[in-house]
């Protein structure tokens, strides 16, 4: 075919579109036999189509369904992610999280921790007193990612890219780029500085690993389990137990989990991990119940929303609980959201539970992937609405809002520069030692740390990010319905 046929070809595409979103669409709510929704049957793709679609689904899942318009009130003729958007129940007070996204392959991978990115995490922070210039605060940089492997980590400063400056107009957007050239900063003196090192760094699919840091700490006598555990990711479930396969072999006595960076992910993780750190672990004890619409609720028995702890779990074998804790601190941030909070929530009767930190996001619903299952499928939109709410063995989910869960031992991370991830000298991780062990014991065990001077630095925004818009929402959700278990 030559080049302008295709040309000619594209250049009609939109004009069909316009011509069939004006059409009347013909709606038969039992054609084709798709669990009695209804389906469009004008043989012109059209909006309305994909439309009558989302509400049907909407109207069988969405948790506040009862609030919904009906489908003879809603508005066909709008672009599938407007009209959505319009089914939603006051967005961004009552239901703060569903969304809709265009690719359901695309939103399936981002859920799954697969996202093109440079791979480092940041939080931003003003560089110098008169809040000119901004500059992006090292957080961590993903194992295994094209900011890992150019050298970018944890404590590192960026203050330019591409050469411009950041400032609070520009820092936001900075990295919508695939390519970037990164100038790479210096603490001195309570300002953050460029220096003449520079590196550059192309994004690239990256596939994230849950467990990002971990280790044993052996201070006063007593055997400490820390790691960094920042997405929920199924893929990640294995590594997680083996991990706490050698905590159970040490005989750890203390317990310090960090979910500061973990905006969620999958229930079915949070329930691993939920396992894997509760006292005297019991298959019989209840750990969650999900609350879902009254249709949903109305179709189950007594029962099938109930989730009990694991001693095992198929693919992974036997749980590798300690058997050793009595209680658990968890190092929060106001970015450690939904699935982070449902293990907080789910070992609170259970166990001593110490938060440190800031309070957490305050996301106690979860979501469901729902795209179309034809074979093939008419459209590649997935939704990801909101269907269900936990709560605990006791029946509480007292964190559902903006100010989420309020920390026990309240500190600000915001001392420049970031100390490495399991150094007692590292800020929060530091607060949690000394409500553990005193303050003397927490000297000590810092003298035998290289000092590293640090100062502390207004943030410009308390949650830190990649920059991915994916991967920074925070998020719970499950791939299969409990009931189906």
């Amino acid at each position: 075919m030559k080049n302008t046929d295709i040309k000619l070809i594209l250049a009609l595409i939109p004009i069909i579109f316009l011509v069939s979103s004006c059409r009347e669409p013909e709606v038969d709510p039992v054609a084709d036999g798709n669990d009695g929704e209804q389906v469009i049957t004008n043989p012109i793709f059209t909006d309305a189509e994909v439309n009558t679609w989302i509400h049907t689904k909407m109207k069988e899942y969405y948790l506040w369904e009862d609030d919904m318009n009906g489908l003879d009130d809603s508005d066909l003729s709008l672009s599938p992610d407007a009209y959505f958007e319009s089914l939603l129940v006051e967005p961004g007070d009552i239901d703060r999280f569903s969304w809709i996204q265009e690719s359901s392959e695309e939103l399936r991978n981002s859920l799954n921790g697969v996202s093109t990115i440079f791979g480092f995490k940041y939080k931003p922070f003003y560089a110098n007193p008169e809040r000119s210039r901004i500059a992006y605060a090292i957080t961590y940089s993903l194992n295994n990612s094209a900011a890992a492997n150019s050298g970018i980590k944890r404590g590192d400063f960026i203050t330019k890219v591409n050469g411009q400056d950041l400032t609070s107009d520009t820092y936001r957007t900075a990295l919508n780029t695939e390519t970037a050239t990164f100038t790479m900063g210096t603490y001195d003196g309570g300002v953050i500085s460029d220096t003449e090192t520079s590196i550059a760094v192309t994004k690239e699919e990256t596939k994230a690993e849950a467990l990002q840091y971990y280790t044993i700490l052996e201070l006063d006598d007593k055997k400490i389990g820390y790691f960094v555990y920042n997405q929920f990711l199924t893929s990640s479930d294995q590594a997680v137990n083996n991990m706490f396969g050698e905590f159970k072999s040490a005989a750890i006595d203390e317990l310090v989990v960090d979910f500061r960076y973990n905006p969620g992910g999958y229930i079915s993780s949070a329930e691993v991990i939920s396992s894997l750190i509760v006292k005297d672990l019991n298959s019989n004890n209840l750990m969650t119940k999900q609350i879902w619409n009254e249709e949903q609720m109305a179709k189950r028995n007594s029962g099938d929303l109930d989730t009990f702890f694991l001693t095992s779990k198929s693919g992974l074998g036997t749980l590798n609980n300690p058997g050793t804790l009595d209680r658990v601190y968890f190092l929060v941030s106001n970015g450690s959201a939904s699935a982070s909070e449902l293990v907080i929530n789910n070992l609170k009767p259970h166990m001593d539970v110490v938060l440190v930190g800031e309070h957490t996001y305050g996301k106690s619903v979860g979501s469901i992937t729902i795209d179309d299952s034809n074979s093939p499928q008419r459209w590649a939109w997935g939704m990801q609405p909101i269907v269900l709410r936990s709560v605990n063995s006791i029946g509480e989910a007292d964190y559902g809002t903006k100010d989420g869960f309020l920390p026990d031992i309240e500190i600000t991370d915001n001392r420049l520069p970031f100390v490495p991830f399991g150094d007692p000298q590292e800020r929060i991780l530091g607060a949690a030692l000394e409500h553990m062990l005193g303050s003397e014991v927490l000297a000590k065990a810092r003298k035998g740390s290289k000092t590293i001077a640090t100062s502390e630095f207004e943030a410009a925004s308390n949650i830190a990010v990649y920059g991915n818009h994916m991967m920074d929402r925070p998020e719970m959700w499950i791939t299969e319905f409990p009931w189906e278990k």
